[in-house]
């Protein structure tokens, strides 16, 4: 019977030749979850926006900051700026 840690490795097989066949696919997923992190930090506090429309006022001002780190923007020059 085989460890359950040589299961996980076999059944993701392909996934793994990938990364050792091309250097620029990640082993992780690091990126991607320091992304989410302030989002999913936030939740529980969004549930306490006060009303339907401060959740949606919230929503807005979030993604207008989110945009601005996209864009290589400071967020807060930007929401200064406009």
């Amino acid at each position: 019977m085989l460890q359950p840690w040589v299961r996980y490795g076999l059944s993701r097989w392909s996934s793994f030749y990938l990364f050792l066949e091309d250097g620029r696919v990640a082993i992780d997923n690091n990126a991607a979850e320091r992304a989410i992190r302030p989002i999913a930090l936030g939740r529980k506090n969004w549930l306490f926006a006060g009303s339907d429309k401060g959740g949606e006022r919230a929503a807005g001002i979030l993604s207008l900051i989110e945009t601005a780190k996209l864009n290589g923007l400071d967020p807060e020059a930007y929401l200064r700026d406009v």
